[in-house]
């Protein structure tokens, strides 16, 4: 197993003991497990779906870890949900990992423990090292949270 392989094979095995040791009810039809870096994981669990035309759905469902003491999602958990959204529609468009040179938000309303949260992005720039991405999170209906962010190819100097 090449070493791409192992990471891709270990990132699945982490997100799948995280949902076994939680109660997570299956997933909407369509989204799977998403292997992701450590941290994603260790806030996750998080899953995707290839929607139509390629674009890269996310959903996650809320736990009670997930949330402030107000009994909503805590902000910085949408915010790691954005980012990782954004990011992948960037991967998706340009085929190169970028790091976050911006994010900016608006918070619209509450999600709360128990829902799922689904997140659609897409981009709507991209040059030669910088894209850009805006993304709508939603639960039950309602929107919760948009976002946009500005991403720069990995491997330069930012």
């Amino acid at each position: 197993m090449e070493g791409r392989e192992r990471r891709l094979a270990y990132l699945q095995h982490a997100a799948l003991s995280s949902i076994m040791t939680e109660t997570v009810p299956p997933p909407p039809e369509g989204f799977v497990p998403s292997p992701r870096g450590p941290y994603t994981t260790h806030n996750g669990p998080m899953f995707h779906r290839i929607g139509e035309g390629g674009s890269f759905d996310h959903a996650f469902f809320v736990l009670p870890r997930h949330c402030n003491s107000m009994g909503i999602v805590h902000g910085g958990m949408l915010a790691t949900f954005l980012d990782g959204l954004l990011a992948r529609a960037v991967f998706g468009s340009t085929g190169a990992q970028s790091v976050t040179l911006h994010l900016s938000m608006d918070f619209l309303s509450a999600a709360r423990k128990g829902q799922w949260v689904f997140g659609e992005a897409k981009v709507t720039r991209a040059a030669k090292e910088i894209t850009f991405a805006e993304a709508r999170i939603h639960a039950d209906g309602r929107d919760v949270l948009r976002g946009s962010g500005v991403f720069k190819k990995a491997g330069g100097r930012t």
